[in-house]
């Protein structure tokens, strides 16, 4: 009787006969022969895979060091087009500024020459 979690009783053990001695020689030889076979060719088929592997792994490489690249490039141009804008809005800036202090002098003068005009007036000095 067989004991799921043991295996056969030694008893069935004692009375089944070796498989080497129920078997023809040559026909044991073949399925050696056929497991050999079996194992050569799983073995070239995990060393194709294996083969396979290496090279999709060498390729994402080159992809990633490649999308690298030019993600670096791309962002070098981006900040070098963002400080070129930059430079151009201080200069503006720096325009605007004289622009501003160039209006408030000439008004300045203005109100000046009004201020010495409405003067003359009191005075009645046309």
């Amino acid at each position: 009787m067989i004991n799921e979690n043991m295996g056969p009783s030694e008893e069935e053990k004692q009375t089944e006969p070796p498989k080497i001695l129920t078997k023809p020689l040559p026909q044991i030889l073949d399925e050696i022969e056929g497991s050999i076979r079996a194992i050569n060719e799983a073995t070239k088929l995990a060393s194709a895979a294996a083969k396979d592997a290496r090279q999709a792994a060498e390729e994402a490489r080159q992809a990633g060091e490649k999308a690298a690249s030019e993600a670096s490039k791309v962002a070098i141009e981006s900040i070098a087009r963002i400080e070129d804008i930059a430079n151009a809005a201080k200069k503006m800036a720096e325009l605007v500024g004289l622009a501003v202090a160039d209006a408030a002098a000439s008004a300045q003068k203005r109100l000046t020459e009004q201020e010495s005009i409405i003067e003359s007036k009191k005075k009645g000095k046309p």
